[in-house]
């Protein structure tokens, strides 16, 4: 019985809950890298119309940032897979540390909290940064009524944020 106990001890609940947390988020990353490699064309073809801008605004000025080369589309789609997979991983070796450390002292169980942010600042820069920044602003996204990714990029970044800020709380010890 006291074994149940101490399941429901709030100290518990929440290293639980910030362990599931971050397992989801690397599955999340990992399973975002897996459908783009196994089915490659559906989101590259997001890739080359966000690059080549040609669903953008008819006479947009900005039109000389436009990249035509597809070697190039292929790159910047490996790199964005590259990050996404990355991303998954390094949440997942956090997830690890942390339900290894979830019955530990409150510095063991911080220390294993230790990757969280490096996991969010990559997914920060894939979501963020690579989206909103490069595609949306450099690459005016935002003028595609088809192929403009901001919302679920937003959705993705700000939820591995709110994660983050949670994980990193000092623990209540009641």
């Amino acid at each position: 019985m006291s074994q149940w106990c101490a399941l429901l001890h709030p100290v518990f609940i929440n290293r639980a809950a910030k362990t599931v947390i971050i397992g989801s988020l690397a599955a999340f990353g990992l399973l975002v890298a897996f459908n783009n490699i196994t089915d490659y064309a559906s989101n590259f073809t997001f890739v080359r119309h966000t690059l080549s801008m040609d669903t953008t605004f008819a006479g947009n000025a900005l039109m000389w940032r436009a990249i035509s080369s597809p070697p190039l589309w292929h790159g910047v789609y490996g790199l964005i897979i590259a990050g996404e997979s990355l991303t998954g991983l390094v949440y997942a070796c956090a997830a690890l540390q942390m339900a290894r450390a979830i019955r530990a002292d409150t510095a063991d169980f911080e220390r294993a909290c230790a990757l969280v942010p490096a996991g969010t600042a990559l997914g920060f820069l894939i979501w963020f940064f690579g989206f909103s920044v490069i595609g949306a602003e450099w690459f005016v996204m935002w003028q595609s009524p088809s192929w403009n990714g901001q919302q679920p990029a937003f959705r993705f970044f700000i939820t591995m944020l709110a994660a983050c800020i949670y994980v990193q709380q000092p623990e209540q010890t009641r």
